[in-house]
């Protein structure tokens, strides 16, 4: 054993220990361990901030993609934001033992399906602080244990972070191995951690790009709970409201493009093309919007660029966005089906036979009606957060928040009864 294998099978079995220490606090003693995590956050902002500014100076000087650096870049706003969705968390109903369904079948059973925390969580992310936030939170808020690793390039700003939760978490009385975070950027820790560290780790979570998802999904051997890219689209049907469909396109792509919800595809009805593409472009090319699209796309936006196949298939995470002109909802519908990542596609209609045959067959984690596809967030779901979004169809589907990092067991209570 190496000894970084070594430090990392030390990790495991501590927030195993820290995990059966936890499991069985009440509920309270969670949520005020949150508030705690909130106030050391804030306390802490000066120091997150300065290793922020590090990180930051580091990746510039490393070429990284402005995408990329949208994301991982933090501000006293950001800061305070995160502290609030501790607190926003921490007003939510726990989940740990909420009981989902009571029965008693033939044999007189009483059969009861309760929820419990999974156990020990390990979340591999990429470039952005605010991750470890909102994955020690909801672990916290659902009696999961944790151990973070973060990419190298936000590793100061989520040592710092780390910290500040960690004496939130002790000044409430909880012990500070229940969220971990690997320390070290070594690329070893990573494969260490995919092996399970002897059973130590029950759910995996990679939180980044598809290389990343594809290398945790293809060698991990513990249980893994993927978020593919955000390959998002918005498509504008023949009775697409103008005004409606220009609010939602320009908020859809535009609010903010290093979202995994924000749309990469804008699909657009032959029959109401000429009339929509127009307004709908105007919109987006003010904001900065660079247009690719098909022929019919360019034939009425001689702005646009004709659109090549990776077009289709690309989560640009910047201002760019393809376009392309369908004859009705079934090319829209195979289209999505063909290059979609299962995250998060809209329709624009007020023809409520057309939206629910969208919603219906379109086979996303999340399918909207006449809203912009970035409402796709853990946050606005009511979450208060999330670990990622699920694009998997075990376990759970789209935003996970701290209900869906619990598992359920059954309690039969009986008088004595034997089976016949």
């Amino acid at each position: 054993m190496t000894m970084i294998e070594g430090a990392m099978q030390a990790m495991g079995d501590r927030a195993r220990a820290a995990f059966e220490s936890v499991r069985m606090t009440p509920a309270a003693a969670r949520t005020a361990a949150l508030h705690a995590m909130a106030d050391a956050l804030e306390r802490g902002a000066d120091e997150i901030l300065a290793a922020n500014e590090d990180d930051v100076a580091r990746a510039r000087q490393g070429d990284m993609a402005d995408a990329m650096l949208d994301r991982l870049a933090l501000t006293r706003d950001r800061v305070a934001g995160m502290a609030d969705g501790l607190r926003e968390i921490a007003g939510q109903t726990d989940p740990v033992g909420v009981e989902d369904e009571r029965w008693t079948p033939p044999s007189g059973l009483d059969i009861a399906r309760v929820r419990v925390p999974i156990g020990v969580l390990a979340v591999i992310y990429e470039s952005r602080p605010n991750v470890t936030v909102d994955a020690a939170a909801l672990c916290v808020r659902s009696g999961n244990a944790l151990i973070l690793r973060s990419g190298s390039a936000a590793l100061a700003s989520a040592i710092a972070i780390h910290a500040a939760l960690v004496e939130g978490l002790t000044k409430a009385g909880l012990p500070g191995d229940l969220v971990q975070l690997v320390s070290t950027p070594d690329r070893a820790a990573v494969g260490a951690l995919l092996t399970g560290l002897n059973g130590a780790i029950d759910l995996i979570v990679p939180r980044g790009g598809r290389s990343l998802v594809q290398r945790v999904q293809s060698e991990a051997r513990a249980p893994v709970l993927g978020h593919l890219e955000g390959l998002c689209h918005t498509y504008l049907h023949t009775a697409a409201d103008p005004e409606k469909a220009r609010r939602i396109v320009l908020n859809a792509k535009m609010r903010r493009v290093t979202v995994c919800g924000a749309t990469e595809t804008l699909l657009v009805d032959a029959s109401v093309a000429d009339a929509l593409l127009r307004p709908v472009a105007d919109d987006l090319l003010a904001a900065g919007c660079v247009l690719r699209g098909d022929a019919r796309t360019c034939a009425i936006l001689p702005e646009a660029t004709p659109a090549v196949e990776a077009d289709w298939t690309t989560e640009h995470l910047a201002p760019i966005l393809a376009i392309r002109v369908v004859d009705g909802m079934a090319e829209a519908l195979a289209h999505i089906a063909r290059h979609g990542s299962g995250h998060t596609d809209a329709i624009v209609t007020e023809d409520p036979a057309a939206a629910a045959e969208f919603l219906d067959r379109v086979d996303s984690a999340i399918v909207m009606h006449n809203a912009s596809t970035q409402f796709a967030d853990g946050g606005q779901f009511g979450f208060g957060g999330e670990i990622g979004i699920a694009t998997g169809r075990l376990h759970a589907r789209g935003p996970v928040g701290a209900a869906q990092l619990t598992t359920y067991k059954y309690l039969v209570r009986a008088q004595g009864a034997v089976r016949p």
